[in-house]
């Protein structure tokens, strides 16, 4: 992994409620010079089993979705709004979501990727700081400042979503394609069209 090792987190103790539910820490995964980063949550149970984020049914469901728009997993770079699992897989608290937030901004920094792609909810709140209606607002682009630099931001539905709801599917995929797009790393011929008018 190169570069990127030295921004694993290998011991933290912030959040008192993590510590105890974790069985490791999961950091993020994929290339040093990925175009596309991908931030979930926090890890899930088969993800604090592996030690790897977005392994379980949702990671299934992203891969899957990654493949449609012509990317693999090894193209892109996925991280997590914190890298321990909550117990019983509930939303991270505010608190444990300030106090991981340094790991990740540091990644973003390091990584600098094209697109920042939120899956749900909840990072998407975190990193854009305001409520976010993610079915309306998937495929959505904004600009936000992170850590002082402006990062481009693509709002995404969590790949779970599509599990217990099929309609969200095409939701998914659209967003998928328009952050492949954006990142130049779209199959298609006019994969730069919509960049144009960004």
């Amino acid at each position: 992994m190169g570069e990127m090792e030295d921004l694993c987190v290998t011991e933290c103790t912030r959040c008192p409620a993590l510590v105890d539910s974790r069985s490791r820490i999961v950091n993020g995964a994929g290339p040093d010079d990925a175009d596309l980063l991908f931030v979930g949550e926090g890890p899930g149970a088969k993800e604090d089993e592996q030690g790897e984020p977005f392994v379980g049914r949702s990671g299934t469901v992203l891969d899957d979705g990654l493949r449609t728009v012509g990317l693999a997993r090894e193209d892109i770079r996925i991280s997590n709004c914190v890298r321990c699992r909550p117990p019983e897989n509930r939303d991270p608290t505010k608190d444990e979501l300030a106090n991981c937030r340094g790991y990740l901004e540091r990644e973003i920094e390091r990584l600098d990727p094209e697109v920042i792609v939120t899956l749900g909810k909840v990072p998407s709140e975190h990193l854009l700081e305001r409520s976010v209606a993610v079915t309306k607002e998937a495929g959505d682009l904004e600009e936000v400042r992170i850590d002082g630099t402006p990062r481009r931001l693509l709002i995404c539905v969590h790949p779970a979503a599509t599990l217990y709801d099929r309609s969200q599917e095409e939701t998914f995929e659209n967003a998928l394609e328009r952050a492949a797009e954006l990142a130049g790393v779209a199959d298609s011929e006019g994969g730069q069209s919509r960049l144009d008018g960004f």
